[in-house]
């Protein structure tokens, strides 16, 4: 037994992370616009005692409709969907700093916290994408410009949740004062790209902040999560790289004034589970044999920025430049893991549909659960995002046979520890920059108009 617990969130894409999941007679593509479908996988991961759910997002038509099953609805409305009949289960979104406003970003989160009990997390992303950009009628920005934006952005949205003291509002209904204005403070943010007066219009969230999450692995992605970030999901192939990602990232956060456990960090995982090790295998040869080479063919192509076509299958992956503007981090696994195995290219793409470059196990729940408690016990892994290849059933399958035996190993909870999301991961509730003490302190704090 162990007095350290894993942390497990669930990845929901779709109806499975595996490409061609879709074309899975255990799947049901039909239902990936009908929120009842996700709002079973909420309760599902909720009955595992699962962390959180996650919900990626992209501003712009990734892939090829033709060939792959595409859900398109926008997270934070679909989470607020899940919140309604969901209790203590984590609710994490997507959301672009590039391409929104910190305003927006700050209250939106704000409501779901809210609206969910404090449950609510934002998965910060720069959006690396130049089909995004197009949709916004701009240039995509520099790698470098994106991570600076972030960082005032995510300034400015903190600010604002910290712009309500928690005990702003006061319902004193005999002296008809619902809100002490001198508890709400306008945030006069004046910076290189935004200018923001504040406050927000939005009381401070049940968890103060929101939980911060992030999944870049580029350098400055790093430098930015070790700043910034309570959990970050990355990918990793072997064990090897998942302790020098774990030890690299944790050693950066002295720096900024942060300990060791302040950070979770949550390699993803798509396990492909069978009561034997042989149905295991027969389900991953089944959705393998299902991929359309063209469609992961143009997603190989705009990944390494080289036009790939049929003729490329049986041959090595070409020469492939890592430095990029796009997804610097993803494009170098994805050649290292072709370089180092020696995969032609149809190989790599077999290796790439079920988990995007995330790491795809197949077996018995045992020995899910003995991949999992390696990488926990070794220092590569706090927990792991989930990825189930086929959905609600991979999903089901994991949270009955694998979580069980974490629970039996002493690895996984038995039952939340709280209501909030940060309870559960076991991180603090912010204090405001705003707590009563330093506003005594402060005698230039401006009364809310």
């Amino acid at each position: 037994m162990t007095t350290r617990r894993l942390h497990l969130n669930a990845f929901l894409m779709g109806v499975g992370h595996h490409e061609a999941a879709w074309r899975h007679p255990r799947t049901e593509p039909a239902r990936l616009n009908d929120v009842r479908h996700y709002q079973q996988l909420a309760r599902v991961a909720e009955r595992g005692r699962l962390d959180s759910v996650f919900l990626a997002d992209g501003l712009a038509l990734h892939g090829d409709v033709r060939h792959n099953a595409l859900g398109g609805l926008e997270p934070l409305t679909l989470l607020s969907a899940l919140a309604a009949v969901t209790d203590h289960i984590g609710l994490i979104a997507t959301v672009s700093t590039t391409y929104n406003e910190p305003f927006h970003v700050a209250r939106k989160f704000a409501s779901l916290d809210h609206i969910s009990g404090g449950r609510a997390g934002w998965n910060i992303v720069t959006s690396a994408g130049e089909a995004e950009a197009r949709n916004f009628g701009i240039e995509r920005p520099a790698h470098a410009d994106r991570y600076a934006r972030a960082d005032e952005f995510l300034d400015v949205v903190t600010k604002l949740w910290d712009s309500w003291q928690d005990d702003a509002i006061v319902r004193d209904r005999d002296g008809g004062v619902y809100a002490d204005t001198t508890r709400i403070h306008p945030i006069e943010h004046a910076g290189e790209r935004f200018a923001v007066r504040g406050p927000l219009n939005t009381s401070r969230p049940p968890q103060g902040h929101p939980l911060l999450v992030q999944a870049g692995s580029s350098e400055a992605g790093k430098e930015f999560a070790a700043r910034h970030a309570e959990a970050v999901f990355t990918a990793q192939q072997t064990l090897a790289e998942g302790r020098e990602f774990y030890t690299d990232l944790k050693s950066r956060l002295a720096r900024y004034g942060r300990s060791h456990d302040e950070l979770l960090i949550l390699p993803g995982i798509s396990p492909i589970i069978g009561s034997t090790e042989a149905e295991a295998h027969r389900l991953e040869r089944e959705l393998q044999d299902l991929i359309t080479p063209a469609y992961g063919l143009a997603q190989l192509s705009v990944l390494t920025g080289i036009e790939l076509t049929h003729d490329a299958l049986d041959r090595p992956l070409p020469d492939v430049s890592v430095e990029t503007e796009g997804a610097q981090s993803r494009r170098k696994l994805v050649v290292d893991l072709a370089r180092r195995e020696n995969l032609t290219v149809r190989e790599l793409l077999g290796r790439l549909a079920g988990g995007r470059g995330h790491r795809v196990v197949a077996g018995t729940p045992e020995q899910i659960a003995d991949q999992i408690e390696e990488w926990f016990t070794a220092g590569a892994a706090d927990g792991f995002n989930i990825m189930p290849p086929i959905l609600p059933g991979g999903l089901e399958d994991f949270v009955d046979h694998v979580v069980p035996e974490l629970q039996l190993r002493g690895l996984f909870r038995t039952e939340y520890e709280g209501r909030t999301l940060r309870e559960n991961y076991g991180l603090p509730r912010p204090a405001s920059r705003y707590a009563p003490s330093a506003v005594a302190a402060r005698p230039e704090a401006v009364v809310a108009s």
